[in-house]
């Protein structure tokens, strides 16, 4: 079928909207209507290739939502007309998939960034030659996707899926932070470095689990401001000297839980430095270079480092979860949201790039 779709060629600013060609979905897989796709971080990276080895021409986007189309026979969990938020693709059969980690799944680095099924064959294609997607099992930045169904979780058709598209990856990751890597109990305390999509997500998530003390550490005034509006009980300048101080004066025996969502290597060595006995930092993208710790900090304290993927939440369950929360106007997550038309990705790009937007969603249709 002909559809259009956003192409990531080496060298270009942004995608470029292009006609191309999708095939039927296979056994486990569905065809997907997308009506909206955010944008992270994660899709500008591998836009520009380098530090995210996904092969171009390529159509990304990893935070698709929209109406199933079609059902392969293997698929007993959807059916035509369901609506859907789309996250990755992993096999489910390995070890954490079999416990219900799917973003560790063996499989996750060919399934989310190698351009192709794990067959290496690809459901796009241009002029009759195959064109990469299937990224993290979707590629959603067109107006129709073969998806990974495991993937795939249903939600209400009361959802407008502008405001669910981001599930898929940056809110859950943020979220599934605080409530599932870190198990965060009413009372405790959590510092953010960074507040965009996933760290407004994570501070949102603290207020849900009753935490005492959370501190937004932003260079934006802006969203600074935001995150003392969604939950934090403090905001400093990231750009602040002696910022360690500044949070520790605050939190005088140390935080609980620190959350690194940039890739600042000073950022990495300040989540450990604010940690509390027992600490534990976490952080969701590698370094832009390399950093270096004493383990001494780590080692004095029990505290901990780890690195985490899409929360280490199963979507099938988070997902419905945090939909309810928002519903009940207990996680606003709309308050993150730009909205622009498909036809716009181009500038909806250069918006995140520039720190202009939280999380861009692009509107490709009517539900």
């Amino acid at each position: 079928m002909k559809i259009r779709a956003a192409i990531s060629r080496s060298g270009e600013a942004a995608p470029v909207i292009e006609e191309a060609e999708l095939g039927p979905p296979r056994s486990d897989e569905i065809l997907v209507r997308i009506v909206a796709a955010g944008i992270c971080h994660t899709d500008v990276r591998a836009h520009r290739g380098g530090a995210v080895p996904t092969p171009h021409p390529v159509v990304l986007g990893h935070e698709g939502a929209g109406v199933v189309e079609a059902a392969g026979s293997g698929v007993m969990h959807l059916k035509a007309g369901d609506h859907v938020v789309l996250s990755g693709s992993s096999c489910g059969t390995c070890p954490s998939c079999r416990e219900n980690y799917p973003s560790y799944c063996r499989e996750v680095i060919p399934r989310s960034f190698g351009g192709s099924r794990m067959d290496g064959s690809s459901a796009l294609s241009q002029g009759g030659a195959p064109l990469h997607g299937h990224f993290f099992g979707q590629s959603s930045f067109a107006t129709y996707a073969i998806a990974d169904a495991r993937g795939a979780v249903r939600v209400s058709k009361e959802i407008p899926l502008e405001i669910a598209a981001p599930l898929g990856c940056g809110v859950l990751t943020g979220a599934g932070a605080v409530l599932y890597t870190f198990g965060l109990k009413a009372g405790q305390s959590l510092v953010v470095f960074g507040s965009g999509s996933v760290g407004l997500s994570a501070i949102m998530a603290a207020r849900l689990a009753g935490a005492q003390q959370v501190i937004a550490v932003d260079p934006l005034p802006q969203r600074r401001a935001l995150a003392l509006e969604l939950g934090a009980t403090a905001a400093l300048d990231a750009a602040s000297e002696n910022l360690v101080d500044a949070i520790r004066a605050v939190l005088p025996g140390g935080a609980d839980f620190a959350l690194n969502t940039t890739i600042v290597p000073q950022v990495y060595e300040a989540s450990l430095r604010v940690l509390g006995m027992r600490g534990v930092a976490a952080f969701v993208s590698a370094p832009r270079e390399p950093f270096t710790t004493s383990l001494q900090t780590l080692l004095h304290g029990g505290r901990s480092l780890r690195g985490l993927i899409g929360g280490d939440a199963a979507p099938q369950v988070a997902i419905p979860m945090l939909l309810y929360f928002w519903q009940q106007g207990r996680f606003p997550m709309d308050r993150l949201i730009t909205s622009f038309e498909f036809s716009a990705i181009g500038a909806a790009f250069e918006a995140l790039h520039h720190a202009r937007v939280i999380k861009p969603v692009l509107r490709m249709g009517a539900p």
